[in-house]
């Protein structure tokens, strides 16, 4: 496999699209999927621009570097959302913001450069 300068963050976002993805599942299995809406849905929205960015820098694309800002963008929203569930005990919500902050960082580091 080629290796680009992304490689660290084409493996976090990969790993946050995952993650954003299991918890969308998971909270689709919760009693009170109403106040749930903004979370799934900011979670299947993380889980497409990760995989997009993926997609982009693994190809050393043009726009790899805007790309990572927009992915950094989403998963700060993301976290904010999934926290607020996380502290009324949602333990996959907890797991996601944690891997959606450090998937921002890595996002944000990497526009920087």
């Amino acid at each position: 496999m080629i290796q680009t300068k992304f490689q660290n963050c084409i493996e976090v976002c990969g790993e946050c699209a995952v993650f954003c993805s299991q918890c969308a599942a998971a909270c689709l299995n919760e009693k009170d999927l109403e106040h749930l809406k903004k979370c799934i849905q900011l979670n299947l929205e993380c889980t497409i621009i990760c995989d997009a960015a993926v997609k982009v820098m693994s190809i050393d694309g043009q726009l790899s570097t805007e790309l990572c800002k927009t992915c950094a963008d989403i998963c700060e929203r993301c976290a904010d959302e999934c926290e607020k569930h996380a502290d009324m005990g949602m333990e996959h919500c907890r797991e996601c913001a944690e891997v959606c902050r450090v998937c921002a960082k890595t996002c944000k580091e990497m526009s920087a450069a």
